[in-house]
């Protein structure tokens, strides 16, 4: 068994704060940024391990008797073994304190952002630029956390381990727990001179321009994911994801459904009767639609591959034309007598009107089921 005393230079009934003082003075001679190499660094171990146990009562008490300082004895499971020998023995865990500090640099989160589009980009794609607030790696101290120059230092309290343990009473004996050093946080070390800029986390908000292009076909709802682009972690770590949700505005004049794009045009009551040639504006320039004769309100020309192009696959949807039949409300005499004459040969001077189903008309169902969204 180790002579933890002559490891810390100590008497057998030194009071606490010598031994918290001698240890102090140990660590700093034999500390690795001060004293490098191997030899200094088996003897700083050893001088932790005596701190750890002299400082702690119980366990000074279990030494002074002759006892493992880590196994105290517990009632019903003989000598030698402590609670967490047996958890130990029955999960598979470590020994106590062999976890180590945890690091301080971690993973960033991710960041979910929104952009709006137009429906013109999400037919055809193209650049959007974002402005992203989120956080990044510190630049006056590189994401170390301390003042340039500077570095950080073992915690005297955990003596670099990040925990600390202690020795409770249970009805099972006495039974050793470990957690994390308050003094460092759980990280062994302390920064000595924090910086100025970041207060020693590693990172700052800052605000900065992305560019992201955006693929053709996507939709409202679409979220694209931008690897290392979302928050830097703790201590500069390795930055998370950023996620882009898009959200397409409406459009004056088109509609989508699926890949699908809608629109309605005007047409005059005479153009319908005895057809035309019309030009409708596209996303894809002035296009000239056939209007047969004796077109209906409810009819609808099909313009292929002019919608929206599709996100997985190849090629793109339709442009779907809905006649808007327009009758004329005002009329001078000239023009209500050559209607009247085209009734009269036509028979309809004295219209009888035929019972049909009701219907609100193709057209009309597509703007019910848009108005209902």
């Amino acid at each position: 068994m180790n002579d933890y005393y002559a490891d810390l230079g100590v008497s057998r009934d030194a009071a606490a704060q010598d031994i918290k003082r001698a240890y102090r003075k140990k660590a700093r001679e034999l500390h690795p940024d001060v004293n490098p190499g191997p030899e200094a660094e088996v003897e700083f171990k050893k001088v932790s391990q005596a701190y750890d146990v002299l400082s702690d009562a119980t366990k000074r008490a279990a030494y002074d008797r002759g006892q493992d300082p880590y196994a105290g004895a517990s009632q019903g499971f003989g000598q030698g073994f402590s609670f967490s020998d047996i958890m130990d023995a029955f999960f598979g865990g470590a020994a106590a304190g062999s976890r180590g500090p945890r690091s301080r640099v971690q993973r960033g989160q991710d960041a979910l952002v929104r952009l709006d589009i137009d429906l013109k980009t999400a037919v055809f794609g193209g650049q959007e630029t974002l402005v992203i607030d989120t956080a990044g790696r510190c630049s006056t101290c590189e994401g170390a956390g301390s003042q340039p120059g500077t570095g950080t230092r073992t915690c005297l309290t955990c003596g670099g381990r990040g925990e600390v343990q202690s020795v409770q009473r249970s009805f099972l004996g006495q039974v050793m727990t470990t957690r994390p050093c308050h003094e460092c946080r759980g990280f062994g070390e302390l920064i000595e001179q924090p910086c100025v800029d970041c207060a020693g986390e590693g990172r700052i908000r800052a605000r900065r321009d992305l560019t992201l292009r955006v693929p053709a076909g996507v939709d409202s709802g679409t979220r694209i994911q931008l690897s290392g682009e979302g928050e830097v972690g703790p201590g500069g770590g390795e930055a998370g994801d950023l996620y882009v949700e898009i959200a397409v505005r409406p459009h004056d004049t088109f509609r989508r459904r699926g890949d699908d794009l809608h629109c309605s045009v005007e047409v005059p009551m005479t153009a319908a009767a005895l057809g035309a040639t019309l030009i409708v504006d596209t996303f894809d320039g002035p296009t000239e639609v056939d209007l047969r004769p004796g077109s209906q309100a409810q009819d609808t020309i099909t313009l292929d591959d002019q919608g929206v192009t599709h996100l997985r696959g190849t090629g793109r949807g339709d442009l779907i034309v809905h006649l808007d039949v327009r009758v004329p409300t005002k009329l001078d005499d000239r023009q209500r007598e050559l209607l009247a004459q085209l009734a009269e040969e036509r028979g309809e001077s004295q219209p009888v009107g035929r019972m049909a189903p009701a219907s609100s008309g193709i057209f009309g169902k597509l703007k019910e089921a848009f108005s209902a969204r």
